[in-house]
């Protein structure tokens, strides 16, 4: 069915038994982003929290915390909203398939947006204090709005099909705002909202912001879509939420008036406050910094309003979903974005950015033995394609070698880059380069490197799949635990400085060129090897956040040949917690004492 509002759908899902509505007072001060934790850990149902202490508005989480309940939200529109999104990448596809693609055109028309004189959303007005304040981590500066639509327009090309709608977080007090004046605005590098008020500030004018929160949950997926150029965000909602996107105009601003709630105001020029900490999906803290904020004018709330929200940290979390959902529609559009590309995939375990897979075309050459060639240059443009262009670590296999690589499956992918890659041709670093905003991995805010990793062809190693005792270890490295085929690994003391690191892990290495190590390809230096070897999440985590590829990867036998950096030996990457590294995400223990006791009454 196509929902018109937030409480449409929620009542949906209480029929399908698939809604847990909360009615004892609950403090948004951790206690609620605990519950969600809790019950999306257990691919619980949807959460309604009925009774708020400090806020007359009830909230509703983890509404796509799961696959299948998003999928049911969108059940009916996402055919057709996939074959829109294939016909604008690759609209050739009409010529091959016009049946299948007959609908298209009429579900874009039909999604067109439309301009009203008013809306549910205009009726009443309320203060930023009133609105749920939720705090999701003990060390976060404040209470945040964590699914945002934040929507602007163009200054130079205004108007609503030109216009960008963000997700971007949205923090309501706490540092230096003025409550119910002032609210922080985090948007990252390479976002649209960054563009346009680029262009305020060239015209010398405030850039103005619509926040909008709730409605039909299509409007909020839309928020975070990563669409093909001159395809509309307002668009995307229309069709996904098989209804068109309704919108008035106030003061200048634009409201989406099926909106449960609508924050209106501006970004002055370079006006910048303190914004932060806030508990991110790398599973860490990302830290203060400054950004711009907004100058609130007027908030306002339909009369059944409900705030939805969602809890981000390490992974898997519900915006996991999210990303599966992107995932699905728009993998079809994907070999004419970026050709030669057959497969992309962020791992989530990793924290999406710092990990990607693909899978990749190798045909320069199709006479002799595959070497890395055609993939080089898929792999630069992926590195240049929106939002893939804050990866850290690009692992890239092609479609032509047998097995078939699978970037969807890590371990499958792992051990297929292993046996192929050669550490003396096939590491490619980019340094001195831009990496995301919440990776502090690097040696500054959006500094870092890349690594592109390539494997091609027949395999040249076997794996390992145990530990060999007989390699030598330093007294200060213990614990060596195997991880995955050809993976191990160490356990290391604290890390103090790179001086020392570059020291002791050289040496480390000349110890190991003395012994067989052709079926160990990747050694992995840690905090914790236990937990490291743990689980191929851990792995995956602990090993991308934590490592610079410039500063923190390392070789047996290592040399450097005309500006190329490889080694004969194992890679060895230095996945220990340093200094300047942002603190990990630890619950409070009395917080989760009370919400299990709490949850226990539901059965959970």
């Amino acid at each position: 069915m196509s929902y018109r509002s937030l409480r449409e759908c929620i009542e949906d899902l209480r029929d399908q038994g698939e809604l847990l509505s909360i009615s004892e007072q609950v403090d948004p001060n951790l206690e609620m982003a605990q519950i969600h934790r809790q019950v999306n850990s257990q691919q619980g149902p949807a959460i309604l929290f009925e009774n708020i202490k400090g806020s007359p508005f009830p909230a509703v989480s983890n509404l796509y915390g799961t696959n299948k309940r998003a999928e049911f939200i969108f059940r009916r529109q996402l055919s057709n909203v996939s074959k829109v999104i294939t016909l604008k990448g690759t609209p050739e596809q009409a010529l091959k398939r016009p049946w299948h693609f007959l609908s298209a055109p009429f579900t874009a028309l039909r999604s067109l947006p439309c301009k009203v004189r008013n809306g549910p959303v205009l009726k009443n007005q309320t203060t930023i204090d009133q609105l749920p304040m939720i705090k999701s981590w003990p060390d976060d500066g404040g209470a945040f709005i964590t699914l945002p639509q934040v929507y602007t327009e163009d200054p130079e090309r205004p108007g609503v099909l030109k216009s960008n709608v963000g997700m971007y977080r949205i923090q309501l007090n706490g540092n230096d705002y003025t409550l119910n004046k002032e609210i922080g605005m985090h948007y990252q590098i390479h976002r649209g909202i960054g563009v346009h008020h680029s262009k305020a500030i060239e015209a010398g004018k405030p850039l103005r912001v619509s926040i909008f929160i709730g409605g039909p949950p299509a409007h909020t997926v839309a928020a975070i879509m990563p669409l093909p150029e001159g395809l509309s965000e307002i668009l995307f909602a229309g069709m996904l939420a098989g209804r068109r996107f309704r919108y008035a105009t106030r003061d200048g601003h634009k409201i989406s008036v099926d909106a449960d709630f609508c924050i209106v105001g501006t970004i002055e020029l370079k006006q910048t406050k303190p914004e932060g900490p806030f508990g991110d999906h790398l599973g860490y803290y990302s830290l203060e910094h400054p950004f711009p904020f907004l100058k609130v004018e007027k908030v306002y709330h339909r009369d059944d309003a409900i705030y939805p929200f969602t809890v981000v940290g390490r992974p898997p979390q519900e915006d996991s979903v999210f990303g599966s959902l992107i995932h699905k529609l728009t993998k079809p559009a994907l070999p004419s974005t970026l050709p030669g590309v057959h497969e992309l995939q962020a791992v989530d375990a990793a924290g999406v950015h710092p990990l990607l897979c693909a899978v990749g075309s190798e045909r320069y050459v199709p006479y002799g033995p595959r070497k890395p060639q055609e993939i080089m240059t898929i792999a630069h443009s992926i590195l240049g394609f929106g939002q893939a262009s804050l990866a850290k670590y690009l692992l890239i296999a092609t479609n032509e070698d047998r097995p078939k690589p699978n970037a969807s499956d890590l371990k499958s992918f792992l051990s297929h880059i292993l046996l192929r890659a050669d550490w003396r041709t096939d590491l490619h670093f980019i340094t001195q380069t831009t990496i995301d905003t919440l990776d502090y991995s690097g040696v500054g805010l959006n500094q870092g490197s890349k690594i592109i990793i390539t494997g091609v062809g027949e395999p040249i190693r076997t794996l390992s799949t145990s530990f060999k005792k007989e390699w030598p270890l330093p007294a200060n490295l213990r614990q060596p635990l195997f991880v995955n085929d050809g993976i191990v690994c160490i356990e290391a003391p604290k890390f103090t400085s790179y001086e020392s690191a570059q020291k002791e892990i050289t040496e480390f290495c000349e110890q190991l060129k003395q012994n067989d190590l052709s079926e160990t390809p990747l050694i992995i230096l840690c905090d914790d090897s236990s937990f490291t070897s743990e689980s191929l999440n851990n792995f995956a985590w602990v090993t991308f956040t934590r490592s610079n590829p410039s500063h923190d990867i390392y070789g047996v036998d290592s040399f450097v040949s005309y500006k190329h950096w490889g080694c004969k030996g194992p890679l060895v990457i230095d996945a220990r917690i340093k200094p300047h590294h942002a603190p990990p995400l630890i619950e409070d223990k009395n917080v989760k004492i009370k919400a299990t006791s709490l949850l226990k009454t539901y059965g959970f």
